[in-house]
């Protein structure tokens, strides 16, 4: 089965002809802003493996970028998306009641690991529309105008998420955008200031968070502060524990709402069924979360989950949408749930982690060119620099291991403020074979390109 192969090109070159002939048409009919990065056409999907049109395989380390944690087309979740689709396809949730929307909030309910006891959920169908949401949510119930995001934040392609996001690559010539939302510098502590000591780290990016009641919004002008655990595009960094719970404090002491962007990081890709859980375990729970990717398999859904208290003070017409809680992406994130509690998703996420730390651990002291490896649970990053103590970004070399990867049966994507960041999403369904294969074919891309790229 597809499912339990390996990486086999078995086409001269790729992409091979059937795929090259699909390109030259999608070139033709989609804008190029929609760019095509990958020489694969795919055919079928199952686990962790493709299968393009020509035949050819491929390991994918990628996932749909976070949404296949659960793999491609799980047969399980395959059979609840039939059986819905043979009773209905949709009901607005403002028009007729379906039972799998309500069911679904309940479940989350009862999962998001937030600091309230009591809470609802309500859902949108992507993570961009449930950040946007999360933040009417927070001006609603607060009844204030501001938010602070992070640098290396990305939140979405709406005109407000966009604002909210710091890489401007995604919003170029877009403004002019919302106001109200101000940055704050995330605790990159990989590229903390030269000379500073590590035990200082967090006490220099608290200081440096404050200083934006003084120079951008009051405090009593801010309704939430949006952080990702681990940001993703921003380049895999994970915002330390102790920082957290020093963003919870302040978020208390002024009365701002924490809203953590679980977007990427949710459904076991962690080592957790949400990364907030580490938060709570801190005393540190946020007021909100927000989740999509991996919720519904690939299906579009997203989630916001605040507690009751704060859901209920949104007026009413203001939330809700036309596709929202679709019957079908509910019947795939009941079963979504359902199996990653049932197998321990979460247990498997730690366990591929430590593997695939163990093999970056080693690359940083056999490569030069390796700065940083970080992540949480199955969910990595690998920084490279042009040198281990200039630490300047070398996006160059991530292009060329990128595209030699995938020449060996190999899908991997760029991260990173500087695109210098290969990441880690692969499906928690793959196999240690397959695993320990990506990894071999990551490696000798990384040692080919190193030898050929010039820094």
């Amino acid at each position: 089965m597809l499912k339990d192969s390996l990486p086999e090109i078995i086409t001269k070159s790729l992409p091979g002809p059937r795929a090259e002939a699909i390109i030259a048409r999608r070139a033709a009919a989609i804008p190029a802003a929609i760019r095509c990065v990958y020489p694969v056409v795919i055919e079928k999907g199952e686990g962790a493996m493709v299968r393009d049109v020509d035949g050819n395989t491929f390991l994918d380390f990628i996932g749909g970028v976070g949404v296949l944690n659960i793999g491609y087309s799980h047969p399980e979740v395959v059979d609840v998306v039939k059986a819905q689709a043979e009773k209905y396809f949709h009901g607005m949730f403002n028009i007729v009641t379906h039972e799998g929307y309500v069911e679904l909030a309940e479940r989350l309910n009862a999962v998001a690991p937030l600091k309230s006891e009591k809470n609802k959920t309500f859902f949108a169908n992507s993570g961009a529309e449930a950040d946007e949401n999360a933040v009417k949510i927070a001006k609603a119930y607060t009844k204030r105008p501001n938010i602070i995001v992070f640098s290396g934040a990305f939140h979405g392609r709406t005109m407000l998420t966009m604002s909210m996001t710091s890489k401007k690559a995604y919003a170029f010539g877009m403004g002019p955008f919302p106001d109200g939302v101000y940055r704050a510098e995330f605790p990159y502590t990989y590229r903390s200031p030269e000379g500073l000591p590590e035990e200082k780290a967090i006490e220099y990016y608290v200081e440096r968070f404050l200083r934006v009641f003084e120079e951008c919004s009051p405090a009593e002008h801010v309704a939430a502060v949006v952080i990702e655990p681990l940001q993703g595009e921003g380049g895999f960094v994970p915002c330390p524990v102790e920082f957290v719970k020093a963003l919870r404090k302040i978020c208390d002491d002024k009365g701002i709402l924490l809203i953590a962007d679980e977007v990427q990081t949710g459904w076991c890709r962690t080592g957790r069924m949400f990364a907030s859980e580490y938060w709570k375990e801190a005393g540190a729970a946020p007021d909100i979360i927000t989740t999509a990717k991996s919720i519904a398999a690939g299906l579009p859904l997203s989630a916001i989950v605040a507690g009751e208290h704060i859901m209920d003070a949104v007026p009413a017409g203001v939330i809700g949408g036309t596709y929202c809680g679709n019957p079908l992406a509910c019947a795939a994130a009941l079963k979504v749930l359902e199996i990653m509690q049932r197998d321990d998703f979460a247990a498997r996420s730690r366990r591929i982690g430590e593997q695939v730390m163990a093999r970056y651990r080693e690359w940083k002291e056999i490569f030069g060119f390796v700065g940083d490896v970080r992540g949480m649970g199955a969910m990595t990053g690998i920084e490279f620099v042009k040198s281990k103590l200039g630490k300047e970004p070398f996006p160059a070399l991530v292009s060329a291991i990128v595209q030699e990867a995938v020449a060996g049966g190999l899908l991997v994507e760029s991260a990173g403020v500087y695109g210098n960041v290969i990441r880690f999403l692969a499906p928690l369904v793959i196999t240690d074979e397959q695993l320990q294969t990506g990894l071999d074919i990551l490696e000798e891309a990384i040692e080919t390109c190193s030898k050929n790229i010039k820094s």
